[in-house]
Protein backbone atom coordinates (compact mmCIF):
# COMPACT_ATOMS: atom_id res chain seq x y z
CA UNK A 1 0.00 0.00 0.00
CA UNK A 2 1.41 2.83 -1.21
CA UNK A 3 1.19 6.30 0.53
CA UNK A 4 1.23 9.62 -0.53
CA UNK A 5 2.24 11.18 2.57
CA UNK A 6 4.77 13.90 2.41
CA UNK A 7 6.43 13.55 5.62
CA UNK A 8 7.38 11.15 8.51
CA UNK A 9 4.75 12.38 10.22
CA UNK A 10 2.11 12.71 8.08
CA UNK A 11 2.61 8.75 7.23
CA UNK A 12 2.33 8.03 10.67
CA UNK A 13 -0.63 10.23 11.39
CA UNK A 14 -2.33 8.59 8.45
CA UNK A 15 -2.00 5.19 9.34
CA UNK A 16 -5.19 2.84 11.90
CA UNK A 17 -4.16 3.64 15.54
CA UNK A 18 -3.67 -0.02 15.79
CA UNK A 19 -0.92 -0.07 13.00
CA UNK A 20 0.45 3.52 14.31
CA UNK A 21 1.78 2.35 17.62
CA UNK A 22 3.57 -0.83 15.67
CA UNK A 23 5.42 1.66 13.16
CA UNK A 24 6.12 3.87 15.87
CA UNK A 25 7.78 1.19 18.07
CA UNK A 26 10.04 -0.42 14.87
CA UNK A 27 10.61 3.16 13.71
CA UNK A 28 12.13 4.20 17.51
CA UNK A 29 14.44 0.91 17.02
CA UNK A 30 15.89 1.70 13.31
CA UNK A 31 16.63 5.49 14.59
CA UNK A 32 18.01 4.34 17.95
CA UNK A 33 20.62 2.31 16.15
CA UNK A 34 20.69 3.87 12.45
CA UNK A 35 24.32 4.53 11.75
CA UNK A 36 25.59 8.13 10.84
CA UNK A 37 25.05 9.74 7.71
CA UNK A 38 21.84 8.15 7.07
CA UNK A 39 18.64 10.13 6.65
CA UNK A 40 14.80 9.57 7.36
CA UNK A 41 12.72 10.84 4.98
CA UNK A 42 9.35 9.71 2.78
CA UNK A 43 10.29 7.78 -0.61
CA UNK A 44 9.01 5.14 -2.70
CA UNK A 45 5.81 5.64 -0.67
CA UNK A 46 7.67 4.58 2.73
CA UNK A 47 9.61 5.60 5.69
CA UNK A 48 13.03 5.39 3.94
CA UNK A 49 16.55 5.04 5.49
CA UNK A 50 18.93 6.61 2.77
CA UNK A 51 22.52 7.81 1.40
CA UNK A 52 21.64 11.39 0.92
CA UNK A 53 22.73 12.57 -3.06
CA UNK A 54 25.07 14.73 -2.05
CA UNK A 55 26.80 12.35 -0.68
CA UNK A 56 26.67 9.57 -3.08
CA UNK A 57 24.36 10.76 -6.76
CA UNK A 58 26.36 8.44 -8.81
CA UNK A 59 23.03 5.74 -8.99
CA UNK A 60 21.87 3.99 -11.72
CA UNK A 61 18.02 5.36 -11.45
CA UNK A 62 19.39 9.03 -9.70
CA UNK A 63 17.54 8.50 -6.43
CA UNK A 64 19.01 7.98 -3.28
CA UNK A 65 20.75 4.79 -2.39
CA UNK A 66 17.85 2.91 0.09
CA UNK A 67 19.45 1.85 3.16
CA UNK A 68 16.44 0.40 5.03
CA UNK A 69 12.70 1.50 4.88
CA UNK A 70 9.87 0.68 7.01
CA UNK A 71 6.12 0.87 5.53
CA UNK A 72 2.31 -0.18 6.58
CA UNK A 73 1.21 -2.50 3.54
CA UNK A 74 -2.26 -3.97 3.28
CA UNK A 75 -2.10 -7.35 5.07
CA UNK A 76 1.25 -6.87 7.03
CA UNK A 77 3.63 -4.10 8.11
CA UNK A 78 7.58 -4.54 7.08
CA UNK A 79 10.97 -3.92 7.31
CA UNK A 80 13.23 -3.64 4.46
CA UNK A 81 16.61 -4.48 4.42
CA UNK A 82 18.24 -3.09 1.31
CA UNK A 83 21.36 -2.25 2.72
CA UNK A 84 22.39 -5.90 4.07
CA UNK A 85 20.89 -8.01 1.08
CA UNK A 86 23.97 -7.32 -0.91
CA UNK A 87 26.14 -9.45 1.24
CA UNK A 88 25.62 -12.79 1.65
CA UNK A 89 26.94 -13.31 4.68
CA UNK A 90 24.92 -10.57 6.77
CA UNK A 91 21.61 -11.61 4.82
CA UNK A 92 22.80 -15.68 6.19
CA UNK A 93 23.42 -14.26 9.55
CA UNK A 94 20.46 -12.12 9.78
CA UNK A 95 18.19 -15.16 8.90
CA UNK A 96 19.67 -17.71 11.12
CA UNK A 97 19.86 -15.20 14.02
CA UNK A 98 16.47 -14.23 12.90
CA UNK A 99 14.96 -18.18 13.02
CA UNK A 100 16.97 -18.86 16.56
CA UNK A 101 15.04 -16.11 18.22
CA UNK A 102 11.86 -18.73 17.83
CA UNK A 103 9.44 -15.69 16.40
CA UNK A 104 7.80 -15.45 13.79
CA UNK A 105 9.91 -15.56 10.42
CA UNK A 106 8.11 -13.96 7.44
CA UNK A 107 10.44 -12.89 4.49
CA UNK A 108 10.09 -11.40 1.54
CA UNK A 109 13.26 -10.76 -1.06
CA UNK A 110 14.69 -7.67 1.55
CA UNK A 111 12.02 -7.27 3.73
CA UNK A 112 10.89 -9.01 7.09
CA UNK A 113 6.81 -8.23 7.42
CA UNK A 114 4.92 -8.70 11.14
CA UNK A 115 1.56 -8.37 11.54
CA UNK A 116 2.31 -7.24 15.36
CA UNK A 117 5.69 -5.66 16.67
CA UNK A 118 5.70 -8.73 19.16
CA UNK A 119 6.83 -11.03 15.92
CA UNK A 120 10.10 -9.02 15.56
CA UNK A 121 13.53 -9.48 17.48
CA UNK A 122 13.82 -5.88 18.44
CA UNK A 123 17.34 -7.01 19.80
CA UNK A 124 18.09 -8.21 16.21
CA UNK A 125 16.62 -5.50 14.08
CA UNK A 126 18.80 -3.15 16.32
CA UNK A 127 22.01 -4.77 15.68
CA UNK A 128 21.03 -5.07 11.87
CA UNK A 129 20.43 -1.48 11.19
CA UNK A 130 23.34 -0.64 13.48
CA UNK A 131 25.72 -2.99 11.19
CA UNK A 132 26.18 -1.65 8.30
CA UNK A 133 28.00 2.07 8.26
CA UNK A 134 26.90 4.50 5.73
CA UNK A 135 30.37 4.85 4.48
CA UNK A 136 31.22 1.45 4.32
CA UNK A 137 27.96 0.41 2.65
CA UNK A 138 28.68 3.44 0.06
CA UNK A 139 31.95 2.32 -0.83
CA UNK A 140 30.92 -1.06 -1.11
CA UNK A 141 28.24 -0.32 -3.83
CA UNK A 142 30.44 1.55 -5.59
CA UNK A 143 32.98 -1.02 -6.00
CA UNK A 144 30.53 -3.83 -7.12
CA UNK A 145 28.88 -1.12 -10.21
CA UNK A 146 32.57 -0.74 -10.89
CA UNK A 147 33.13 -4.33 -11.27
CA UNK A 148 29.87 -4.58 -12.95
CA UNK A 149 31.05 -1.86 -15.07
CA UNK A 150 34.87 -3.97 -16.35
CA UNK A 151 32.39 -7.61 -16.61
CA UNK A 152 30.52 -5.97 -18.97
CA UNK A 153 33.10 -3.77 -21.05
Amino acid sequence: MKSSARSVTEYINDLPDDRKSQIEAARNVILKNLPDGYEEVMNWGMITYQVPLNVYPDTYNKKPLMYAALASQKNHMAIYFSGIYMYDDKQTSFEEEYRATGKRFDMGKSCVRFRNIDDLPLELIGKTIASLPMVTFVSDVKAMFSARKKANS
